[in-house]
C-alpha cells in the first residue's frame, strides 16, 4: 500500500498495513524508519518510537501500554464532550427562559426547561406513556440516599408499562450501586427485556426515550430540582452514541451472568479500576472521589493490590501494574 492510499483513511485508526508493520516490529524487535512512512497511523498512535541505538529504526511500544493509553485518550474525549454538553445546556437553559417575541423560532419544542420535581416527573411520565421502543438511562450515585417509596413506585410502574408494550430498558449505574437493596429489588420485580450494566464512573443522570426525547439535569441546580427536556435530533443522536459507547465498556449487572470468571491474578474489578487511576498519578483522595468511595476504603484496596503484586512501595506498585498487563484484560 502506498503512502498516498494510506492517507485516505483517518490516522486515528490503525489500518491493515499499520497493523502488519506493528506485528512485525513486535516479532523482530524493530523495523526500519522508512517502512513506517507507508503507515503514518503507526507513528501517530504512538505504537513505535525511535530506537536509542539506531535513529534509522523504530522500536515497538508494548501492546498493553499502547492500548491502555489509547483507551484513556478515548475516555478523555468522551468526558470532554459531556462537559461541553453540560456547558451548552447551562447557557441555553437560561437563554430559553429569557426568550421573547423578537426571537425567530424554528424548533419550538427542541428544548424545554423544567423546574420542580412535579413538573420534571410529569414530563417524564408523559414521554414514557408515548414510548413504544426503548428507554436508555444513566443513573449515577447521588450519595444522598435513594428516592422515596412513592417516586420509586411511580418509576417502576412507568418502566413496567413500557416492558409490557414490548419495549426494552437498558440502564447504566456506577459500580458502587451494584449491591444497593432498592436497585436489586427493582430488577427482581421488573418483567421483560430489562438490562443493567455498571462502570466505575458515569456521567450525570440521563434518560433517553425512544431516541426522540432526552432528559438531562439543569445546570442551575445540583439538587435535581431543574432539568432540561431535549428533542433536538442532533443532540439526541449525540446522547445515544455516547450511551452506546459507555454501554460497551460496562460490566454486566443484570441479568446476572451464568458463569463468573475469576479475576486476573486475584485482582478484583474494583482494584483494576484503582490501578488504572494509580498509574495516571492520582492521589488516594482523588481516586476515592472518582470511584464513589471514602479514602479509607480506597487505601484498603490499594494495600490489597500491592500485596497481590508483591509491591513494597508506591513507586514500585505503579511499575508492577504496568508490567503485569492485567489492565489489558477484558472484564
Amino acid at each position: 500500500m502506498s503512502a498516498k492510499s494510506h492517507n485516505e483513511h483517518d490516522s486515528e485508526y490503525l489500518c491493515t498495513t499499520g497493523a502488519q508493520l506493528y506485528e512485525e516490529a513486535l516479532r523482530e524487535g524493530r523495523i526500519p524508519f522508512e517502512r513506517a512512512a507507508s503507515a503514518s497511523c503507526l507513528i501517530h498512535l504512538g505504537l513505535v518510537h525511535p530506537a536509542l541505538d539506531d535513529q534509522e529504526s523504530l522500536e515497538p511500544v508494548a501492546p498493553t501500554v499502547a492500548l491502555h493509553r489509547l483507551l484513556r485518550d478515548s475516555e478523555e474525549r468522551i468526558t470532554s464532550e459531556w462537559q461541553r454538553k453540560e456547558r451548552l445546556a447551562g447557557v441555553f437553559a437560561s437563554l430559553i427562559q429569557t426568550d421573547n417575541e423578537y426571537s425567530t423560532v424554528t424548533e419550538p419544542t427542541a428544548f424545554k426547561a423544567l423546574s420542580g420535581t412535579a413538573q420534571i416527573n410529569g414530563a417524564i411520565s408523559e414521554a414514557m406513556t408515548e414510548a413504544r421502543e426503548e428507554l436508555l438511562s444513566i443513573q449515577p450515585s447521588t450519595h444522598k440516599g435513594q428516592r422515596n417509596e412513592a417516586a420509586q413506585a411511580a418509576s417502576m410502574a412507568r418502566d413496567q408499562a413500557l416492558l409490557n408494550r414490548g419495549g426494552r430498558i437498558r440502564t447504566l449505574y456506577q459500580h458502587t450501586q451494584r449491591h444497593v437493596p432498592l436497585i436489586i429489588a427493582r430488577y427482581e420485580q421488573l418483567h421483560g427485556d430489562a438490562e443493567a450494566r455498571t462502570l466505575d464512573e458515569v456521567t450525570d443522570r440521563l434518560l433517553l426515550i425512544d431516541r426522540r426525547v432526552a432528559f438531562i439535569p439543569g445546570a442551575a441546580a445540583k439538587d435535581g430540582s431543574h432539568a432540561l427536556e431535549v428533542r433536538h435530533p442532533a443532540l439526541i443522536s449525540f446522547f445515544v452514541t455516547t450511551f452506546e459507547r459507555l454501554w460497551r465498556l460496562g460490566s454486566l449487572m443484570y441479568p446476572k451472568a451464568a458463569v463468573q470468571r475469576s479475576p486476573h491474578q486475584g485482582i478484583t474489578p474494583r482494584q483494576r479500576a484503582i490501578a488504572g487511576l494509580l498509574i495516571e498519578g492520582h492521589t488516594d483522595a482523588v481516586i476515592a472521589d472518582r470511584l464513589g468511595m471514602n479514602v479509607r476504603t480506597a487505601r484498603v484496596h490499594i494495600s490489597k493490590l500491592a500485596a497481590t503484586l508483591g509491591s513494597e512501595s508506591r513507586a514500585q506498585l505503579g511499575y508492577l501494574i504496568g508490567q503485569s498487563g492485567f489492565l489489558d484484560q477484558a472484564d
